[in-house]
């Protein structure tokens, strides 16, 4: 189903060519967005994480001017959970399955795992959503089959940074995918966004 929803900053060979007319991947610029639908971003997350000192090919302006887009024409941003860009745009910080209260921008932020979609990780997100004051019903939770390898803390593997034999290391690719249910409830989330940009 084709929803009046762009998806800025995406993979052309993730999800979202497939569920929206409007998106815009490296190529298209997503910078020049400049409405009228509300928009779901996906910008790059390297310049913001933990290892954000590694990361020397993706661009750092990019996830701001994501912020300015969901705030001016209303949506959801989705990043890592604990993403330095939270603090530095001053974004509410998430909790799981909690919507935050608003910001100066009406903006709220939750914590969802994307496993709970079907990805292999338990993936925490953090969603940073204008325009929508709740998010209905979340999916039932489920257990994850890999970890992302390399991490050490509780809240960022959920196993106390030792892994149990049962639980694989993700791959690069793994680890970048985007569930298809989760790019179709992020899309039906953005559908139903109040409009915030002043006329």
């Amino acid at each position: 189903m084709i929803y009046d929803v762009a998806v800025l900053y995406v993979d052309p060979r993730g999800p979202y060519p497939k569920l929206v007319t409007h998106w815009y991947d490296e190529a298209r610029d997503a910078r020049t967005y400049a409405g009228p639908w509300p928009v779901v971003a996906h910008p790059p997350c390297g310049p913001w994480g933990r290892l954000k000192h590694l990361c020397t090919r993706q661009p750092r302006d990019l996830a701001p001017i994501a912020v300015e887009q969901v705030r001016r024409f209303g949506g959801v941003l989705e990043h890592p959970a604990w993403s330095g860009l939270f603090a530095a745009m001053r974004m509410p910080m998430g909790q799981l399955s909690r919507v935050s209260f608003p910001d100066a921008w009406g903006g709220r932020t939750i914590e969802v795992n994307q496993c709970d979609w079907g990805h292999v990780a338990r993936k925490p997100t953090w969603l940073y959503l204008v325009g929508l004051d709740v998010v209905g019903s979340l999916p039932p939770r489920r257990e994850p089959t890999h970890w992302v390898s390399g991490g050490r803390s509780t809240r960022r593997t959920g196993y106390g940074g030792r892994r149990p034999e049962h639980i694989l290391a993700c791959s690069a690719q793994q680890r970048r995918r985007t569930p298809v249910a989760f790019a179709e409830w992020l899309i039906a989330l953005a559908r139903q966004a109040r409009r915030t940009e002043v006329a």
